[in-house]
């Protein structure tokens, strides 16, 4: 009974922390002052982003297997690192068509950036805002790409960090 109420408090606690970040990831994105900057600079802090992204996602998975909730980590981790990866792209298009203004088929507001990163990701693609620009391609194919490796590469990534923290534990794991 203890134990069920551990887990419990601990998915809840896993909840909130994410609603939280979530919320606070988007806070900042709406808040911080994007400026225009040459489209190289957008490329490189592009770079720069993506491999800070990278480390926090190393850090977390090592946590993974420290973690007594191994499991409940990964999801956090990987949602975390989603939101940052997402969050990234919508303010490099939108700092792209800031530069540029002729890098997307119609000017891009934060909320229209954010939008064109999630049909990006979800590969629905609805046609509506489209990369003009040949700066604004290449990151978009930079996008895509992550995609796939967050995806396969990320998540694989993560079970074997759960699986490690579960043997770590002594817990007995069974593919489901």
């Amino acid at each position: 009974m203890r134990n069920h109420v551990a887990k419990r408090a601990a998915a809840i606690t896993a909840v909130v922390r994410l609603l939280l970040t979530a919320a606070g990831l988007l806070t900042g994105y709406y808040l911080l002052p994007l400026t225009q900057k040459p489209s190289a600079r957008v490329i490189a802090t592009l770079i720069v982003g993506l491999v800070v992204v990278l480390a926090l996602f190393v850090w977390q998975m090592r946590s993974i297997t420290r973690s007594p909730t191994p499991q409940l980590r990964a999801v956090q981790a990987l949602a975390t690192t989603l939101q940052l990866y997402l969050l990234l792209f919508a303010s490099a298009y939108y700092l792209l068509e800031r530069s540029d203004s002729g890098s997307f088929n119609g000017p891009l507001t934060r909320t229209a950036s954010l939008y064109f990163t999630l049909v990006t990701f979800s590969s629905v693609g609805y046609g509506d805002i489209v990369a003009r620009s040949d700066a604004a391609r290449i990151v978009n194919m930079v996008q895509m790409t992550g995609n796939l490796i967050l995806l396969g590469v990320a998540t694989r990534i993560a079970i074997t960090a759960v699986q490690t923290g579960l043997r770590r534990d002594g817990t007995k794991h069974t593919d489901r």
